[in-house]
């Protein structure tokens, strides 16, 4: 009987394999103490196992549960891991029908207001849904969210996140590098979003397969997008046009999240709001809902929300004064006509 030992090489290459273990491997140490008859040797992202086979292949199978755990959870520990060598589940607790996705580092990822939450309950009932709302109420973030939950629990096969390529004062023509670096300014707040849900080796893989697509708007021309989440975002910058194209890329098992915020329209004077313009033409559409967020539901720094009413406020104050010079205007009209 032979009984020289197995080797085997596992890649972990779609995890961040650093967090994964903890500081100085701690958990790696753990999981050895559990598996004595395998010696282990990491280099990097892979993991050498050397043992008796049939030992290797359990060590396997509870390897991946362990990483299927992390990459729902975000994190893990030897609690989780102690569960899931007993019955091939981590702790039942961790879960929770309030949290969108367990991010990196702990992050739970949940709606914090009633209107983001009435954001996450409209896309179980409708598969095109438009949020509205100025700054900082978390439009893009629950989106996002959302459309990783989808993909984890393979609702979907992909995910598409694009928005317009229009800013205020600048043009993309005068910007240094190639097309990516152009671009990569204004999808920043997409890519702060996911890395904040997704371990980072594991983000790369999805950007590297197209799992995870990230583009400007113009690149959605002629498109059919079969089952994928797509996110619209900064839609108020789109052309009526322009959003007629994307909401009509529209494909079988889609869900598709249009977000924006009327009230910072980048668009030439002439051009207007595709945005304005769809939520109200599409509103009584069956399948289609309109969620509006208001200045109660900024999550960010509490001087977001006092800004956001003092803007409000001028607009009031300059709205106010032009009806009262209308009036004014056809008051003195009407004295010189008599």
């Amino acid at each position: 009987m032979d009984d020289k030992p197995t080797e085997k090489i596992i890649s972990l290459e779609d995890i961040d394999y650093l967090q994964f273990w903890g500081t100085n491997d701690k958990l790696l140490d753990f999981v050895r103490l559990l598996f004595p008859k395998l010696k282990m040797i990491v280099r990097g992202e892979m993991l050498k196992v050397i043992g008796p086979e049939e030992e290797i292949t359990i060590f396997e199978e509870k390897l991946k549960a362990m990483i299927t755990y992390y990459e729902k959870f975000g994190r893990i520990n030897e609690n989780a891991i102690m569960q899931i060598m007993e019955n091939g589940n981590g702790p039942d607790s961790e879960t929770n029908d309030t949290i969108l996705v367990h991010g990196r580092n702990g992050l739970l990822i949940k709606a914090r207001t009633p209107n983001q939450q009435r954001l996450v309950e409209s896309v179980k009932k409708n598969d095109m849904v438009f949020a509205i709302g100025p700054a900082g109420t978390g439009k893009t973030y629950t989106a996002v969210a959302l459309a990783v939950r989808a993909l984890k629990n393979k609702e979907i096969r992909r995910i598409i996140l694009t928005r317009p390529a229009v800013e205020a004062g600048e043009n993309l023509g005068f910007l240094p590098g190639d097309l990516r670096d152009k671009l990569d300014p204004y999808l920043q707040p997409l890519y702060d979003a996911l890395r904040d849900m997704i371990p980072q080796q594991k983000l790369l893989s999805y950007w590297e397969d197209n799992t995870i697509e990230i583009a400007p708007l113009a690149f959605m021309r002629g498109r059919t997008l079969d089952n994928a989440f797509v996110i619209l975002d900064e839609a108020q910058n789109a052309t009526r046009a322009q959003l007629k194209m994307f909401l009509t890329r529209m494909g079988r098992n889609a869900k598709f999240i249009i977000t924006g915020d009327i009230t910072q329209i980048d668009l030439p004077r002439h051009q207007q709001s595709g945005l304005i313009h769809a939520t109200k033409l599409l509103k009584n559409i069956d399948g289609i809902e309109v969620i509006e967020l208001d200045n109660s539901d900024v999550i960010r720094h509490r001087l977001v929300t006092k800004i956001i009413r003092a803007y409000e406020r001028e607009e009031d104050y300059k709205e106010q004064d032009s009806v009262e010079d209308k009036e004014t205007a056809t008051s003195d009209e009407e004295q010189a006509q008599l």
